[in-house]
């Protein structure tokens, strides 16, 4: 009889409610330490997300001078301004992408792309419209990520620019082709104007069938209708300058020496 009331004292140290409490008071402390590191985490995501913002709009400003120096293009100066936009590209390359690199080794940059994604598009599109204005080709993505590996560590898993980033630059690069057309259309250049029209053309068709299949994605749906709306001005100019070609006349004159404007010939003063 004399071991019950130690046996009931011993029931109640050990009861159910007794060891919630001491659970609940580790757990407590636990959960303290686990939000101080997660709200750390986040801090320091949120800075590395500034930074890279930053570094996007830098890619973005320059990548930008390199496609105005290549609408600086003429049949006379062709050469000059290419070599002069492909070092210009050189220097956003081993700069600006360089930059952002260092900044996302050691992260996982594909929870970061939005940071960055403006600016990878339009490095991309300055880069393929280069491509394409030397060697009348595509740049393709896996061209440009074998180019940006020697700008990552060896140490850390290699920044690879993704498929999506890479169509929508492509998608953004048939716009400035439309204004390159335009352009040399203005400047006699017809063939060329016809060679870009094609080209368009056959970005257009290759996207038709990728877009479909790519979950709904509102961005490159938009920036579908804005590529055809590219292809039939590019089609609309080279189709006016075919139909109406024969209608236009010099406006300043013409380069025969014997020329003369309704019959008369130029005085001379």
């Amino acid at each position: 009889m004399a071991s019950k009331p130690h046996r009931v004292h011993h029931i109640a140290e050990t009861s159910p409610s007794n060891s919630a409490k001491k659970a609940k008071k580790i757990t407590t402390t636990t959960m303290k330490e686990g939000f101080e590191k997660y709200t750390q985490y986040l801090n320091e995501m949120n800075d590395k997300r500034e930074r890279l913002v930053k570094a996007s709009r830098d890619i973005t400003i320059n990548s930008k001078k390199v496609i105005f120096q290549v609408h600086r293009i003429n049949k006379h100066n062709k050469d000059e301004v290419l070599e002069k936009a492909e070092k210009d590209l050189a220097n956003v390359t081993n700069q600006y992408i360089a930059r952002l690199l260092k900044e996302l080794q050691g992260t996982d940059f594909w929870k970061l792309r939005r940071a960055y994604s403006p600016g990878v598009q339009e490095y991309i599109e300055a880069a393929t419209l280069c491509k394409f204005c030397t060697t009348g080709t595509l740049l393709t993505l896996v061209e440009i990520n074998t180019n940006l590996l020697p700008l990552s560590d060896p140490s850390h898993e290699p920044f690879q620019i993704n498929v999506l980033d890479y169509l929508l630059g492509v998608a953004d690069l048939t716009g400035e082709l439309m204004r390159l057309a335009i352009g040399r259309i203005s400047d006699g250049e017809l063939e060329y104007a016809e060679k870009i029209c094609q080209f368009v053309r056959d970005i257009y068709r290759e996207l038709t069938l990728v877009v479909p299949h790519m979950d709904d994605n509102f961005e490159m749906k938009k920036k579908m209708e804005t590529m055809l709306q590219s292809v039939v001005k590019i089609e609309n100019a080279c189709f006016s300058v075919h139909v109406r070609g024969s209608e236009y006349m010099p406006l300043l004159g013409s380069s025969e020496p014997n020329f003369s404007f309704l019959g008369v010939t130029d005085f001379e003063l």
